[in-house]
């Protein structure tokens, strides 16, 4: 393999990596949530497992916001209260356990990892940022599945996200396969051509990022979550002993941490950058999703995934102004219409009062 790129690593790091993935990836230390990038405000301590379930716990309490409930888990220490990582960026790959990149940072063992998703800190930045419009990804490219808000819309319109639209991506200008070449990954196979595209996919993030690096000065902060299978469909159709799928690891771990350099640059240091390799979720009932290779058709974009439209941040603010009114004024009509019944025209109304006869004395 020769990675043909300065920001990839040399031959020697390569062989290096080779060896310390082939003994990380055999299961013995389990799943890993990994800090690659932090900024000064986030620290990060020696801790025991993290619970899978907690991990957007632990996302939000870094940047600055509540969770419903209390985190046990020492691993995440105080920080600046004033001073909050102006964004977000966690990389979840699934099929291994362990990638070894070429920085190492802090690792946590992943107990009981689960399948969960950010919308609590997206919520999270829609209520206390509502005006600011702050940038909110959420891709799944094996699956088809993308959700933008605010700024993101604009910044990541043209971004691939199917099949055919990363195909495509992949022989144009600026494309990755002129930046990496394998001799085991072939580009004309489905499994690799997955692959190579979630690094397509990661290239391009970057790219756009470099070009509207003025997100790193507003107000609001960013919340992006990567999650990438292609890996874990190399190792379903190669094999974990094969060429393809150490080759494939290789790459993968110098492109995310190239991806994650890249971005902390662009957001001057003020970032935090998580990888969590696992490798099966557990309770797979709880989650339904269909691979991209099971067919080359695009998938039906009006409605993919039968979920319901996504509420207004004022929904519930709007709710309750309605229905406190509506109890109010329904009190007030009770109360009118009792004291109205038990009224004595004689004494409580002046119509009765005025219009009565006096008696002429003479």
């Amino acid at each position: 393999m020769a990675l043909r790129s300065a920001g990839f690593m040399g031959c020697a790091g390569v062989c290096q990596l080779f060896f310390l993935n082939t003994a990380l990836t055999t299961g013995v230390f389990g799943d890993q949530f990994s800090i690659l990038k932090a900024s000064q405000s986030v620290h990060f301590q020696n801790a025991g497992p993290l619970p899978g379930g907690r991990i957007p716990d632990v996302v939000s309490l870094s940047m600055g916001f509540s969770v419903e409930e209390d985190l046990q888990w020492p691993g995440l220490a105080i920080g600046s209260l004033f001073h909050r990582p102006r964004a977000n960026f966690l990389v979840t790959v699934r099929g291994v356990e362990q990638l070894v990149l070429p920085k190492s940072g802090i690792s946590y063992t992943v107990e009981n990892p689960v399948p969960f998703t950010l919308d609590s800190v997206s919520n999270s930045i829609h209520s206390m940022f509502s005006e600011e419009t702050p940038v909110i990804l959420q891709l799944t490219p094996s699956e088809e599945r993308l959700y933008m808000v605010g700024k993101a819309n604009s910044i990541f319109e043209d971004l691939p996200v199917t099949l055919r639209q990363m195909r495509n991506r992949l022989y144009q200008d600026n494309s990755v396969l002129n930046l990496i070449h394998s001799y085991s990954l072939k580009e004309n196979n489905e499994v690799d051509l997955l692959f190579l595209s979630e690094l397509q996919v990661l290239h391009d993030i970057s790219a756009l990022l470099s070009m509207h690096n003025h997100l790193a000065k507003d107000r609001s902060p960013d919340l992006y979550s990567l999650e990438l299978a292609g890996l874990e469909e190399i190792i379903k159709h190669y094999g974990q002993d094969s060429q393809q799928f150490r080759d494939a690891a290789e790459i993968l771990a110098s492109v995310i941490q190239k991806f994650a350099d890249d971005v902390f640059s662009i957001y001057n240091e003020n970032a935090l950058i998580e990888l969590l390799t696992v490798k099966t979720f557990e309770a797979p009932l709880l989650r339904k999703t269909r691979s991209i290779l099971q067919s080359p058709s695009i998938s039906n974009p009006g409605s993919p995934y039968g979920l319901a439209y996504q509420y207004n941040y004022n929904y519930a603010v709007v709710f309750n102004i309605i229905l406190w009114l509506m109890i109010g004024l329904a009190l007030s009509v009770i109360v009118v219409a009792y004291n109205l019944w038990n009224m004595d025209p004689g004494y409580d109304s002046i119509i009765y009062r005025m219009t009565s006869q006096r008696i002429k004395m003479e």
